[in-house]
């Protein structure tokens, strides 16, 4: 249906009903501008200019609209549009969660005398927001410009319409201020009850102001102030929110937290932009406020069913909390100098150590006759305590590494302050420290795992695998013929859970004080005495996240195969270091008789599952670090060309430390005396 049209029938119907309110013809007018793919910015734009240029040469066509959009408008009460759409519900995040997917099969009761639910049906498509913030802002200014603002009836119009931005200016000035007294934010923040709050003072202003701004709209000789003093408390109300945020960063931080400070910002910030909507003096300035405003609200109303978009919004501070803590923690895992490289070899060495005996562990379990639910308790049991016995014994698992070092990248992008050398160097030295963890492991974990094969040999006169075991175990890390590679990347997303649950449980070790908790427990002081409760406590206190990282990435290598048994799934997973192992129990069980393409197949297999254990993880890490911080690095060509240039000139430096300060200073005396040796006389 054309444009020309559309208006003739709003004319029409107008002529029938001066009154005419339903907006039947205003959705068939939107979906004219509509382009036929929401990325289509310049069918958009040619759209616009056409209705422009109609209502540009038939001004009583014009006018008409006009009309129409001020009954729509008028006839209906706008004040939740401004004060709900765009905002935090004020309700938990599962409820919110579970109200939206009920949402997606059974959508809303529509209240057609409120614009919120009639601007939900006009923006119906839920992609309409990338055109419509496509559009150029000045595009959408020549459309108000044509539109104009003169009606039948100007100064109701403009009462009615006005008073309801009043309204909503109140209602969002209570909003900040009962969020600014809630109990969570006072418990983060105690200064609010010492000092006269903001957010009470705020509210005060505003009342003031709707007052005097209702006197000056019935009579307009009184003088109406401007908004700029309660600027400054909406300011100091920020001021108080980043506080907040700054004390959440070293006490932790929970996701109701994390909802009022999200609430709380979008209601001072929509306050914001209401007030100077009302404080425009000219209709130039009052049209490029309502165009921001308008792309905003059809965002905002697009994403309203979204369970991504409200993840992503409701859990930003506790995803950055998280992945921050992870960064801490990823600092231990990469070495700076030569001492702190031969230092994680040796927590490596240490780990392939313990991971040939859980190999063998799992094996031992795997001869007894269960229901896949045993083989999960036992296996998820082995591998929990296992992890967990490394990281009490300070040893380190290669492929735990890239969950907290990636967050460490993250951090340093967002920080801004490192240049992209710097931080070439840094990712040098993650990648130095990478490779000597995998070789530490791999390499204790196979001569621990054929030990081991030998010794049971030995001891019980027959093999700890069977042939067919044995190929079976060759099988499984076949990266040509067999799922290993897919199963290795199901590996590497448990490594990434891990390392977002040890940073979920640092965070709530250090929110909900649990160490302190601990101390006030009358029978666990006398169990194990003041100081030992002390140390205890303070040891959970500082590796809780660890201990809970390791704990749950056990459980779920362990129930993932037996999940896939359960349901007839080819799902399991595949790890670097328990497929060194097994190789070596295959080797001894096939009594070495094994050709070299077997060799050669098996061991690309497991160096192919490392990369992918390794790649997954690490990927995923770096997105949810990134996303959390709300950075997108763009230099991300040059980075690499960076490296490239690095690898060809230090090939060295990206697997072996750096050398002795006292090698480095003796090679410098050397250049310096040969270059002084080379001067020619004078």
């Amino acid at each position: 249906m054309s444009i020309d049209s559309i208006l003739s029938r709003i004319a029409e119907a107008r002529l029938q009903d001066p009154a005419y309110r339903d907006i039947r013809f205003l959705r068939e007018l939107i979906a004219c501008l509509r382009p036929t793919h929401p990325h289509k910015i310049d069918q958009a734009t040619d759209n616009i200019r056409a209705l422009c240029y109609v209502l540009h040469q038939h001004p009583a066509r014009a006018r008409e609209l006009r009309e129409y959009l001020a009954c729509i408008l008028t006839t209906r009460k706008t004040v939740h549009l401004l004060t709900d759409t765009g905002i935090t519900q004020n309700i938990g995040f599962w409820a919110a969660a579970s109200q939206r997917f009920a949402e997606k099969f059974l959508p809303p009761l529509v209240n057609d005398n409120y614009i919120k639910d009639v601007f939900g049906l006009l923006f119906d498509q839920k992609m309409d927001h990338h055109w419509v913030g496509g559009v150029a802002d000045q595009v959408w200014l020549d459309l108000f410009r044509c539109l104009g603002f003169k009606v039948s009836h100007p100064r109701t119009t403009y009462a009615v319409l006005t008073n309801d931005v009043l309204s909503a200016v109140q209602v969002l000035s209570y909003r900040i201020t009962t969020i600014g007294l809630e109990a969570e934010l006072v418990r983060n923040y105690p200064d609010i009850e010492k000092f006269e709050s903001p957010f009470l003072r705020q509210n005060d202003a505003i009342n003031d102001y709707v007052t005097q701004f209702s006197r000056w709209l019935i009579d307009k000789k009184i003088e109406r102030e401007d908004s700029l003093q309660i600027e400054v408390l909406l300011t100091q109300c920020e001021e108080v929110v980043q506080k907040i945020r700054k004390v959440a960063a070293l006490q932790g931080v929970s996701v109701s937290l994390t909802r009022l400070l999200l609430r709380l910002t979008q209601s001072i910030r929509r306050l914001r932009t209401i007030l100077s909507l009302l404080d425009s003096r000219s209709t130039n300035d009052a049209n490029k406020i309502g165009v921001g405003l308008l792309k905003e609200l059809v965002l905002a109303d697009n994403k309203s069913s979204s369970i991504r978009d409200l993840m992503q919004t409701n859990t930003e501070l506790l995803s950055l909390q998280m992945t921050e803590r992870a960064g801490k923690s990823g600092e231990h895992y990469v070495t700076s100098n030569r001492s702190e490289w031969y230092a994680m070899m040796r927590s490596a060495l240490g780990a392939g150590f313990i991971v040939g005996f859980m190999a063998m562990i799992k094996i031992l379990f795997s001869k007894l006759i269960m229901a896949p639910f045993g083989y999960a308790v036992l296996y998820s049991l082995n591998y929990s305590f296992g992890f967990m016995l490394v990281h009490v014994l300070h040893m380190t698992i290669a492929t735990k590494q890239p969950a907290m070092t990636a967050a460490l990248i993250a951090r340093s992008i967002d920080q801004g302050k490192q240049k992209l050398d710097e931080l070439v160097e840094l990712i040098v030295r993650v990648l130095r420290s990478q490779f000597i963890a995998i070789i530490g492991n791999i390499g204790l974990a196979i001569p621990t795992a054929n030990a081991i094969a030998w010794a049971w040999y030995a001891i019980n006169g027959h093999h700890l695998v069977s042939p067919d075991k044995a190929h079976h175990l060759l099988e499984d890390i076949d990266p040509f013929h067999s799922l290993a590679l897919p199963h290795a990347a199901i590996a590497g997303i448990c490594l990434f859970l891990s390392g977002l649950i040890s940073g979920y449980y640092d965070n709530k070790a250090s929110y909900s004080n649990i160490p302190a908790r601990l101390r006030q427990l009358v029978w666990l002081r006398k169990l194990l005495g003041e100081q030992r409760l002390q140390r205890t406590t303070d040891y959970i206190g500082d590796n809780l996240g660890a201990l809970a990282g390791n704990f749950f990435f056990g459980v779920m290598l362990g129930t993932i195969g037996q999940l896939g048994v359960f349901f007839g799934l080819p799902v399991d997973i595949r790890h670097i270091t328990f497929s060194s192992a097994n190789f070596a129990f295959a080797l001894v069980g096939l009594d070495h008789v094994m050709s070299w393409q077997v060799v050669a197949t098996s061991l690309s297999g497991i160096m192919l599952i490392g990369l992918v254990n390794l790649g997954v993880s690490f990927s995923l890490a770096m997105m949810v670090a990134l996303r959390s911080r709300r950075v997108s690095f763009g230099q991300g060509n040059t980075l690499n060309r960076l490296l490239w240039k690095r690898f060809m000139t230090g090939t060295r430096d990206f697997f072996l430390p750096p050398k002795d300060l006292l090698a480095e200073v003796t090679d410098t005396q050397a250049n310096s005396a040969e270059k002084t040796n080379d001067k020619p006389p004078h």
